[in-house]
């Protein structure tokens, strides 16, 4: 991958979109990029936090275990993600496990090589500083949900982000996922059962405001499951 390639994708993430040519020139010279086979872990949740990725390519799963081994998906990426948001400004370990979920090209930032950027461009950091703060505004609403929210709600908002962030439009209104989701990963990503989300998406079936595809693809009705929650 040249030097060009990384700078198109790199400026198509939120956090660098406003940097200048001139500004993202020396995040250029410290970034570096890897292939990962499905399967792979790219790190596991506890280990020491080295760097922080941007998927070219494929796509992640980030999930934790408990004491007794039971998995919980967080979060699923795609391309145009990065992960983890808190990995520059924290001297930590991995939040999560991050999996690869189809076979992925990412691009990863070395931390300490990020800040010693920061420090000599600390006109950098402003602009940083403000796309941050949009992604902790999501996360504080994701949290809200969970706190507020019954779980019939959150699982309809559930779908409907995931339309946005792994669906594409088929009709004025509908909207396909891209991705695969079991029950189970569904239930896993909000922290309920799989017997409730099945539940739940039967009874919305039933109203026509879900449906599948001949491969299995979940179809939703946006703007009529959105007035669920209004």
């Amino acid at each position: 991958m040249n030097r060009k390639t990384i700078h198109d994708l790199l400026t198509s993430f939120a956090l660098f979109k406003d940097l200048s040519a001139g500004e993202l020139e020396p995040i250029l010279d410290i970034a570096q990029h890897r292939p990962y086979r499905k399967g792979q872990h790219v790190f596991l949740q506890g280990d020491l936090l080295t760097n922080v990725y941007f998927i070219h390519q494929g796509s992640i799963k980030i999930y934790k275990t408990d004491m007794n081994g039971r998995e919980q998906i967080v979060n699923v990426l795609k391309s145009g993600d990065m992960f983890p948001h808190q990995g520059f400004f924290r001297k930590d370990n991995y939040p999560a496990h991050a999996e690869v979920s189809e076979d992925a090209i990412l691009i990863y930032i070395p931390i300490n090589q990020f800040e010693n950027v920061l420090v000599t461009h600390p006109e950098i950091c402003v602009k940083l500083f403000k796309v941050l703060g949009d992604i902790i505004v999501n996360l504080q609403t994701r949290l809200e949900e969970k706190i507020l929210d019954s779980t019939h709600e959150q699982i309809i908002k559930l779908l409907l982000r995931l339309s946005q962030s792994h669906g594409e439009k088929i009709a004025e209104g509908k909207f396909r996922f891209t991705a695969m989701f079991t029950n189970r990963e569904l239930a896993n990503m909000i922290g309920t059962s799989r017997e409730t989300v099945s539940r739940t998406l039967t009874k919305l079936k039933k109203q026509d405001l879900v449906c599948n595809d001949e491969n299995g693809h979940i179809i939703i009705d946006f703007p009529n499951l959105h007035e669920l929650i209004l």
